[in-house]
């Protein structure tokens, strides 16, 4: 007979690399931002940075869900501490809500330059609309929260496949043309070279998604459901970003300027596509902030369910006004400074995933592993 780790229902797998999307997208994937100054910036190497993300999102969503599958009945399990050790992983612990408010406030930022720039509408009511919905999506609980973003996701990456493919079949010509606008691509660089853009990227994702993503393996109910959950939504995750990626440079010219590049892309091929992607770009940005609302708010849990719905306010609230710079500035700004912070932590979570003779408890089919 099989063991209880052993189940895997193709489903639910769908539904995890979902939800694993579902973190990722947010607003700066959406709207081009992050591909911009992560990967479009550097010209030719952002295939590098595609490449080496590739590797290490594959290696370190599977490391985080499946390390939260096997520490799921523990209720009090810290995996900053359990990757880093007592000290570093309590400066962590306090870390993440921190750099996590910043990340919601560049989403909310998002959604209100999104709004403005296609609707014409004040930024600030779009970010205020945001805010609210978030808010909202934090008080149905986190599973319900995870069944509304794990759908979310894969609609985000089929309209963005969709204007990624679109722009790069109509373009693909003007591949050639790519070195003529290095110069002007160079001014969005989120760091001083490729190599360490990649290594940014990934520790931006994954120390600011490290709770949510132990969270979701906890919830899959067999090892392999939270291992290719990861797998997948890793695989999907890097294929758009390749796809986005080349579609930008191949607009590189005018898009490089642009707060919302894959707004103009889509407008570019079609009005009512430009029209249809300016909201499935708000529910990119609202499916992230939802995941990050319940990792902040987690860090103040109250026992009485009203004190727990004023801190959920008054984080909606700061992130909101926080919000209200510019957002390219905040991505800029914010996301590679978080990139900076999380480079100990992957590093931890790297040598115990790396280790090549993990132990198991004997008897036990679902792949717990020891902390020894």
């Amino acid at each position: 007979m099989k063991g209880k780790g052993s189940r895997c229902s193709i489903r639910n797998v769908v539904t995890f690399a979902g939800a694993f999307i579902a973190w990722i997208i947010g607003s700066g994937f959406a709207t081009g931002q992050e591909i911009l100054q992560f990967f479009t910036s550097y010209g030719y190497y952002s295939y590098g940075v595609v490449l080496l993300n590739l590797l290490g999102f594959l290696f370190l969503g599977q490391v985080l869900l499946t390390t939260g599958y096997a520490h799921r009945e523990e209720v009090n399990f810290n995996h900053f501490t359990f990757f880093c050790g007592k000290n570093v992983g309590r400066f962590y612990s306090w870390l993440i809500p921190v750099t996590l408010l910043m990340i919601m406030a560049v989403l909310i930022s998002g959604a209100g330059a999104t709004i403005s720039e296609y609707y014409g509408i004040n930024r600030y009511l779009g970010s205020m609309i945001m805010a609210v919905m978030v808010l909202c999506a934090y008080l149905t609980g986190f599973e319900k929260m995870v069944r509304i973003v794990s759908t979310i996701g894969p609609v985000i990456i089929a309209f963005t496949l969709m204007v990624g493919l679109a722009t790069v079949i109509r373009g693909a010509a003007n591949l050639s043309h790519i070195r003529q606008y290095e110069t002007g691509l160079g001014a969005s660089r989120s760091a001083p070279n490729w190599l360490i853009s990649s290594v940014l990227y990934i520790s931006l994702n994954f120390l600011s998604g490290s709770t949510y993503f132990t969270a979701l393996g906890m919830t899959a109910r067999s090892r392999k459901e939270a291992k290719w959950g990861a797998v997948w939504g890793a695989l999907t995750m890097i294929l758009a970003i390749a796809i986005m990626n080349t579609a930008i440079l191949l607009h590189s010219k005018d898009a490089a300027s642009l707060a919302v590049p894959t707004l103009y892309l889509a407008r570019h091929i079609s009005n009512v596509l430009g029209a249809v992607f300016s909201v499935v770009l708000v529910l990119g940005m609202f499916s992230s902030c939802s995941t990050m609302m319940w990792t902040v708010c987690s860090r103040f849990s109250f026992s009485a369910p009203g004190r727990n719905r004023m801190a959920a306010a008054a984080v909606t609230v700061f992130a909101f006004l926080l919000g209200m710079l510019p957002f390219s500035r905040l991505i800029n700004v914010f996301y590679p400074f978080v990139g900076y912070m999380g480079l100990i932590y992957i590093g931890c979570v790297a040598c115990k995933g790396l280790r090549p003779l993990k132990t198991y408890k004997k008897g036990n089919g679902d792949g717990k592993i020891s902390e020894t």
